[in-house]
């Protein structure tokens, strides 16, 4: 052990027999759910790390579904089946786009600053609001 070993849980044992511990919200009851349970192990730290910067599942979710519905478009031959995908896509743009501007996510300066190469990359319409 070392120094500052000893030195922490001296200050826990006297914290413990001061009270300090004593009548904290949530003594006695469980923990709450890890909501990274259902993850393996190896993952459970990127998905913290992921969450904690803000990015929610559902955005991941939509951006994978974004995908799949242009690569869906691109092998579709059907027109009318085509414009559903389409208009599917616009819908789940909007969400993601809801999401997006929800979080502020090129509110910061320094994601501002690439917010027009982001959008040129998606090949996506600049919003108006730059």
């Amino acid at each position: 052990m070392d120094f500052s070993h000893i030195v922490s849980e001296d200050k826990i044992k006297r914290a413990i027999k001061d009270g300090d511990f004593q009548n904290l919200p949530g003594m006695g009851k469980p923990l709450p759910k890890d909501d990274a349970a259902h993850l393996p192990e190896s993952l459970r730290m990127g998905y913290r790390i992921l969450k904690n910067a803000g990015m929610a599942e559902d955005e991941g979710a939509l951006k994978k579904e974004l995908m799949t519905i242009d690569h869906l478009i691109e092998k579709c031959y059907d027109e009318k089946e085509r414009e559903q995908l389409i208009r599917k896509k616009s819908e789940k743009q909007l969400l993601l786009d809801k999401l997006v501007d929800k979080k502020g996510m090129f509110s910061k300066p320094a994601s501002a600053f690439y917010k027009n190469k982001v959008y040129d990359r998606l090949g996506r319409n600049r919003p108006s609001s730059s």
